[in-house]
């Protein structure tokens, strides 16, 4: 996983770990180890960061480096 994504994409929004910590409903040192690569991220916490960053899960993960996420199924 591009855990380094995380991070880059956290300063970009001009966010602190803290912020995410909060957003996701977690502890900032648990997000810190999620951004390390130290702890797996839940999938559902995978699900809000793509949201909250406007990103599909598979850039997220490094499965691309298309950042644009696929349309919404109605």
């Amino acid at each position: 996983m591009q855990f380094q994504r995380l991070e880059h994409l956290r300063i970009d929004n001009d966010k602190t770990q803290a912020d995410i910590a909060r957003y996701l409903g977690c502890h900032r040192e648990v997000y810190r180890r999620y951004e390390k690569g130290v702890r797996q991220i839940p999938i559902d916490f995978l699900i809000r960061l793509s949201e909250l960053y406007h990103v599909s899960i598979d850039y997220l993960v490094g499965i691309t480096d298309q950042k644009k996420p696929y349309p919404r199924n109605k």
